[in-house]
């Protein structure tokens, strides 16, 4: 594992601030939106569609404090460019992520650097506006159909973006459920086909100008039958963390192949989730009936035996860690606790990561054993570890 401290140059262009939404293309977003605020704590919160004059793309957006997914579908058969688009998507990928967005400062000047750089600029800057105010935006692609958009929004002040408006939660059932306590987006991995790892890494850092964070190879992340290599690249201000993966060989198939065998691309493999307090989240989404990889008791005996000669002090009870099948990763700093969805659609691709940090800022090296091996035991009930 390496951790990088050397920034580099501060960035010539504006700035990336955080992550803004994360946009998926689906096959019927009033339901997958009902899927993730029931299973997962988000709420309705904005809403674009025929009854706003959206002719064309529904988009339902839900929120959870900090964190926005819009879900979007095709309207009608026309056949116009953006169906046409979506439709191809849908059927090539599947339900996933389309784009992650990024609020930014001075999007003139980080469009500019981006071109100069060679970035394939989507769709240039463009604005829109309602009563509330002015929002400008730009789009690029990154790796496989994915694509970033920038959100330059500091003269707007409505609930979301310009055409959007808001949306009362009238579900009855969605009150009666346990709150989630999901905070904000840590981090968002891509996954890439072998040997594509390190022309997306260095994608973002020419033409985003981001900069090495973190990464292990496959001498450290490995099983008896998979393994994989990862780089994780940040912004400047490191309040941006984007994990790129890819497979390398073993003895049977990576669940990163896998991934690209199913997405049909590289994509957004997961998206990781913070909170301050895993056990009542987990807790509470397992009573909303979320589904979690299963981690084998044997993983939380040898975890017990490390940590009597580790520095680090686990305040969480282990016991009550080991039956919600949450997994500890430390250093002689501090430790993060993180837990795994399965698939939240039929494919085998996108899936959801829910953390939370204790003076750790990694990824979870030491449980990327564990947790392939808990994919792998799912992955040979699909019949494709082989």
């Amino acid at each position: 594992m390496t951790t990088y401290t050397d920034k580099g140059e501060k960035p010539d262009a504006g700035r990336f601030l955080c992550f803004d939404h994360v946009t998926f293309w689906v096959g019927n977003a009033k339901q997958a939106a009902t899927f993730y605020c029931t299973r997962m704590g988000f709420e309705p919160y904005a809403y674009k569609g025929l009854e706003t004059g959206s002719r064309d793309v529904v988009s339902h957006v839900i929120k959870q404090d900090k964190i926005f997914f819009v879900l979007q579908s095709v309207l009608n058969p026309s056949g116009n460019e953006v169906e046409q688009e979506m439709g191809r998507h849908l059927v090539r990928h599947g339900d996933g992520v389309k784009d992650v967005a990024f609020t930014v400062e001075d999007l003139d000047s980080i469009v500019e650097k981006a071109r100069e750089r060679g970035a394939k600029i989507v769709r240039e800057i463009w604005k829109e506006q309602d009563d509330d105010g002015i929002v400008r935006f730009a789009k690029v692609q990154t790796y496989g159909d994915t694509t970033h958009t920038f959100v330059e929004r500091s003269q707007y002040n409505g609930i979301f973006l310009p055409g959007y408006k808001a949306v009362a939660n009238t579900d009855p059932l969605l009150s009666d459920l346990p709150p989630s306590g999901l905070k904000f987006v840590d981090h968002i991995v891509g996954n890439q086909p072998d040997d594509s790892m390190v022309p997306a890494v260095e994608w973002y850092e020419k033409n985003l100008q981001f900069h090495r964070f973190w990464s292990v190879d496959d001498e450290q992340i490995h099983t008896e039958y998979s393994s994989l290599r990862s780089i994780v690249v940040t912004n400047y201000e490191e309040t941006i963390k984007m994990p790129i993966n890819e497979p390398a060989p073993g003895k049977k198939k990576s669940q990163i192949q896998e991934y690209c065998d199913y997405y049909g691309s590289a994509g957004v493999q997961h998206i990781a989730l913070n909170t301050s307090d895993i056990i009542t989240t987990i807790v509470n989404l397992k009573k909303r009936g979320m589904v979690f990889l299963n981690i084998p008791d044997k993983y939380y005996t040898n975890l017990r035996e490390r940590l009597k000669h580790s520095k680090v002090n686990v305040t969480e009870n282990l016991d009550v860690l080991q039956e919600l099948k949450i997994l500890i990763d430390y250093d002689d700093e501090g430790y993060l606790l993180q837990i795994f969805t399965k698939p939240v659609q039929d494919r085998p691709t996108l899936f959801l990561e829910v953390i939370q940090r204790k003076n750790h800022t990694g990824f979870g090296a030491g449980n990327f054993k564990s947790l392939f091996e808990a994919i792998e035991l799912d992955q040979n009930k699909r019949g494709n570890l082989n």
